[in-house]
This record gives C-alpha cells, structure tokens and sequence, in this order.
C-alpha cells in the first residue's frame, strides 16, 4: 500500500509531465493546453451527470430496504474519477474517464463486494427489534450496549 501511495504521489506527476511534453511537441502548446481543458470540461459534466445518476439509485435502494454497496462502490469510482480529472494531465484523464464507465464500474464493485463480503454484518434496527444478517463474524466480545432514555421520553 505504501509504494501505491509512493506512486501516484511521486511517479505519477512525472509520467503527466513527461506525456504532456510529448504531446506538446507533437501537436504543439495551444492544441495541447486546450485538449486538457476540453477533457476537464467533458470530464466534470461526466462526473456530474453519473454523480448523481449513483445518488438516485442510492436513494431507491435504501427506500427498497435494500443494502446499497454496491451504489456506494459505484460513488466511490465517481470520486476517485473527479480526483484524477483534478489533477493535470492525459493519464490522470484517461484513469478518470475509466472510471466513470458504467462498466469499469461494474467490474471494480464485483471485485470490492466479493472481497469484502465475508467481512460484513450488518444489523437493521426495526420496530419489531434487531434484524441481524451474518455474512462475516461478529465481534468475539459481543457486548451489548444499553443506553438510559433520555429525560423525558416515555418507553
């Protein structure tokens, strides 16, 4: 993780540095600046546009009652990409358009799901009491917490 970090913090501005010159050679220094503004500017409409396509799945999802991982991968993906549209440069623009393919999408919230799904309990409170799905381990303590109503309330 830690040369991941070291990567996109060191290498990766000199890889953009290195292709936006390149870029400019070939095709010179106006056409090359306004590329990178014009990938931005597509970019960010994408970023928005599927933003909040996410936010309205999200949304239905937890009025189904449904788990929405699979919504927050997806958020997730969006946010990576407008942090890589931030940053200047093609490879940065092209990781960024990527992700915000609804297939590449896919495929990084299958991969992040299975990974993670082992690990997962989720507990739904209801007016009925606790609703508990096992699909990792709960904690080995299991401590319950009880909490005094507040002054006040009526039980």
């Amino acid at each position: 993780m830690f040369l991941l970090i070291v990567s996109l913090v060191v290498v990766l501005p000199l890889l953009e540095l290195y292709v936006i010159v390149q870029v400019g050679h070939q095709v010179g220094l106006l056409p090359t600046i306004a590329l990178l503004i014009a990938i931005s500017a597509v970019g960010t409409s994408l970023v928005k546009r599927e933003g909040m396509r996410v936010y309205k799945d999200f949304t239905e999802a937890i009025q189904r009652g449904e788990e929405p991982s699979k919504q927050i991968v997806h958020g997730v993906c969006i946010l990576a990409a407008g942090v890589f549209l931030f940053a200047p440069g093609f490879i940065s623009d092209v990781l960024a358009i990527t992700l915000l393919l609804p297939p590449t999408r896919a495929i990084a919230s299958k991969l992040v799901l299975r990974r993670s799904r082992s690990k997962i309990t989720v507990i739904r409170a209801t007016h009925t009491g606790p609703i508990v799905e096992t699909k990792g381990t709960l904690a080995a303590s299991f401590d319950v917490i009880d909490v005094d109503p507040r002054e006040g309330e009526n039980n």
